[in-house]
């Protein structure tokens, strides 16, 4: 009986301890303090600890080791924050510390500090140094996860000793979000990872069985009398491009601008760029796309990308629309061709708006102008030139009001408009998005209106409508739900979206663990089924059953595979490319497999392959990912992934034609039985000469092509017959190259100077050149392969340090 009571006390103190908030107290200084990875200040003595960590992965609740035992201290003054990490650990030089880039920790030990200023539960800033004194910072939320776009200008230093290792960081207030209020009391957490072991520990234990990660974080209470400061940040940068070609005349341009950062109060901030410069963003991975749909690339501009959270609600808003290609065609008169095709819009200027005040309510304003842009159009028999405007003047706006309340929940309002100059289309969506979460955090209600109005030749207005319920904490949750769309349901001018005109219905159930057990870090199984139907024939449109399992094991080694069966014959309305004309898609199966062994060892290998095979002879899909890497020293990484893919008697549009050009008889649409091949290789390498400069290499080659067996007629049954009478060589064959080489050196905290020299090319034909050496070499040997070359130096102004400066001269 004894033995029962005992035992019932540890339970009953362990769901105390793990159900209660720890607090840590802080204190202010005035002596100053050097962040240089030592904690020898006579101010840090005297600090209270936050130790006694817990387990978040893989053996989630479980506190950490003795020897791994983690110290942490925080301490403040006028203008920042101080943060004092001591990591213990028994076996210091194995202690991993790849040198890598900002934001990218690569296979290293890592400490992070998590504060929330309001103490809201709704968003943290993540401050994290690995211990090859590399820097990563986020923003993270429950809802969107972390957000790596956000940088902040902090000081950190790490260092190696003999009983393991230790982090000192100062945060500037400017850093982060807080109240006026005189009294502070803050959301705080600490995260420290074990790479070797891949365990990671968090100081507040998170319960990995709830289905949040920002509310359960600490306390940390004492900070008293502060002021957020003034937060005016400015960002000149000069650049200089060198561009050639062959055949064609080298020459330089010189750009230069400012970004400016705002703080228009303690919650809101106003970021804007004046004169923009992209130049050196990421290459986007163009692909031969047979598709009805246009390919979604990546945003790599970082102005799109940075703190743009809540501007993602509602998944309405796709910021490659700004900038991107004209909107319009030129109108061909007889005899006239396209000479002077752009493949972009310049961008004028951009600004944004967001926060959220103390009542939880997040604002979120974007505003971005283009400029009037032309093709230009030569008559073929005099010769004679004219212009044309494919994109007037353009305003691009989004709204977003998103009230957070009980910590968990939202309600969120997005509007996103863009208005054309003159007798061009305007187009204008708004939406109501609902995100309802349970006290416990065990159910969820989503789900979300919205409604589309087209100004055109012919107005159209539509409605996307979604919801769904899902319970979300535990070993076992489940989720069902519908979207509703009609056919009128147009976004594409400032969103994306590719099916409109259906109703569907889906659900999934899965199980995972929440600790490691005897044979397995972790464990997780789904099953997923979904079915779709045109909304005014009632078609089938898709369907699906699938079930996938994924593994890691004690190792740390991945595997994962899933099976997924189309049991029914579908109607793709999509692809014949006329309204309410179908195709019928044979019943399928698919069959994917995954392995990615443990990245912690120098050689590892990720492999992908995947088969589906269709009820129908001869048609089937199958292809693979290889991808080894090999980690030479901390210093050097090299990566190499080559992707095969193969589609046999694949049935595809080629041509759509009227052949007596009456109204009233259907068109002919054409379609091929084809062989679809792809090719990639695609080589990575980092070398870090310290942690704030390294050189990168990043290069890819594609080559895909698409070769007509068989010319198809589609029939008014979704139907394909033979179709010898057209002759038209509608083969495909694309190839691309992209090779990038850059350096990059953080020369003062927010400051850098990046080196890029670049080059690329791609074509497109008919004629297929099966001669795969012949196609590289070719294409890397003729007048389309472009050479960049180009140096960008960035500064960042704070301007609270200059005023500093200044008064203490004075």
């Amino acid at each position: 009986m004894k033995n029962v009571f005992f035992i019932g006390i540890l339970l009953l103190s362990a769901f105390w301890s793990y159900g209660q908030k720890k607090v840590l107290q802080t204190q202010s200084i005035n002596q100053p303090i050097s962040i240089d990875g030592k904690l020898d200040e006579e101010v840090w003595r005297n600090a209270a600890i936050a130790s006694d960590f817990v387990t978040l992965e893989p053996d989630n609740g479980k506190p950490i080791s003795e020897n791994k035992k983690t110290e942490v201290k925080v301490v403040y003054n006028n203008d920042a924050i101080y943060i004092g990490a001591m990591m213990y650990d028994d076996e210091p030089t194995k202690i991993l510390k790849e040198i890598s880039q900002r934001d990218n920790f690569g296979t290293a030990d890592l400490f992070g500090v998590f504060i929330n200023g309001f103490n809201d539960g709704q968003q943290d800033f993540m401050f994290y140094v690995s211990a090859a004194d590399v820097q990563g910072d986020c923003i993270m939320t429950d809802a969107n996860g972390e957000d790596y776009s956000w940088d902040a200008v902090w000081n950190s230093k790490a260092t190696l000793t003999e009983n393991g290792w230790i982090v000192e960081i100062k945060i500037p207030y400017a850093a982060l979000r807080f109240s006026s209020e005189n009294k502070q009391t803050w959301g705080i957490n600490f995260f420290r990872e074990v790479k070797r072991d891949r365990f990671k520990y968090t100081w507040n234990f998170v319960d990995s069985k709830i289905g949040t990660f920002t509310q359960q974080s600490g306390i940390l209470e004492g900070i008293e009398n502060i002021k957020p400061p003034t937060r005016l940040f400015l960002m000149p940068y000069a650049s200089y491009y060198l561009n050639a070609a062959d055949g064609l005349k080298t020459y330089g341009t010189m750009k230069g601008g400012m970004d400016i950062k705002y703080g228009i109060n303690d919650a809101f901030t106003l970021d804007a760029i004046l004169i923009p410069d992209f130049g050196q963003a990421k290459y986007d991975d163009q692909i031969l796309n047979l598709g009805p749909f246009e390919q979604q690339f990546n945003e790599n501009r970082a102005f799109f990308t940075e703190g743009t959270d809540l501007f993602n609600k509602g998944n309405m808003f796709y910021s490659r629309r700004i900038g991107g290609k004209p909107s319009t065609e030129p109108d061909l008169e007889k005899n006239e061709k396209v000479i002077e095709e752009p493949q972009s819009v310049n961008l004028i200027n951009a600004l944004k708006i967001s926060g959220r005040t103390k009542g939880g309510l997040g604002v979120g304003i974007l505003n971005a102008v283009t400029e009037k842009t032309y093709s230009t159009i030569q008559d073929t028999i005099t010769l004679q030139r004219r212009r044309e405007v494919v994109e007037p003047l353009a305003n691009y706006n989004v709204l977003v009001l998103d009230q957070r309340f009980r910590k968990n929940s939202s309600v969120t309002f997005i509007n996103t408009n863009v208005t054309r100059n003159g007798e061009f289309r305007d187009a204008n969506v708004s939406a109501l998005a609902w995100d309802l979460n349970t006290k416990a955090n065990s159910y969820n209600l989503s789900g979300n209106f919205k409604y589309s109005s087209i100004n055109d030749i012919e107005d159209k207005d539509g409605v996307y409508a979604t919801l769904g319920f899902a319970k979300t904490s535990g070993k076992y949750r489940y989720s069902f739900g519908s979207d509703f769309v009609t056919e009128d349901f147009d976004p594409n001018d400032l969103g994306i979206n590719f099916y409109t005109n259906y109703y569907n219905f889906y659900g999934n159930a899965n199980y995972r663990t929440l600790k490691k057990t005897e044979k397995l870090n972790n464990f997780r199984a789904n099953y997923n089924m979904y079915i779709e139907y045109n909304k005014f024939s009632g078609r089938i449109q898709d369907n699906n059953i699938n079930v996938n399992a994924h593994v890691t094991t004690l190792k740390n080694n991945y595997f994962g595979m899933g099976l997924t069966v189309f049991p029914l014959e579908s109607s793709d309305y999509y692809e014949p490319r006329a309204d309410n004309r179908y195709v019928i898609i044979p019943r399928k199966i698919e069959s994917w497999g995954s392995i990615s062994t443990n990245y912690n060892n120098k050689f590892a290998v990720d492999f992908n392959p995947s088969i589906s095979i269709a009820d129908e002879p001869g048609r089937m899909a199958y292809g693979f990912d290889l991808g080894p890497r090999y980690r030479f020293n901390d210093k050097l990484l090299m990566t190499y992934t080559f992707s095969f893919f193969r589609k046999n008697n694949n049935k595809g549009f080629i041509d759509d034609y009227d052949e007596d050009d009456n109204e009233a008889t259907p068109e002919t649409i054409v379609f091929a039985n084809r062989n679809v091949i792809t090719y990639s290789n695609t080589l990575g390498g980092k070398y870090a000469i310290n942690s704030t400069m390294t050189l990168n290499l990043s290069v890819r080659q594609y080559w895909s092509y698409a070769e007509n067996k068989e010319i198809l007629e589609l029939q008014p049954n979704g139907t394909l017959t033979a179709f010898p009478e057209y002759i038209e060589n509608k083969n495909s064959s694309f190839y691309s190259w992209n090779a990038d080489l850059s350096y990059s050196w953080w020369f003062a905290p927010g400051s850098q100077i990046s080196v890029l020299y670049r080059n690329n090319a791609s074509n497109f034909e008919n004629i297929i050149d099966k001669e795969f050496k012949q196609n590289v070499t070719g294409l890397l040997n003729n007048d389309a392969l472009k050479h960049i070359f180009s140096i960008s130096v960035k500064y960042f102004i704070d301007t609270n340090a200059v005023k500093n400066k200044i008064r203490n001269r004075a």
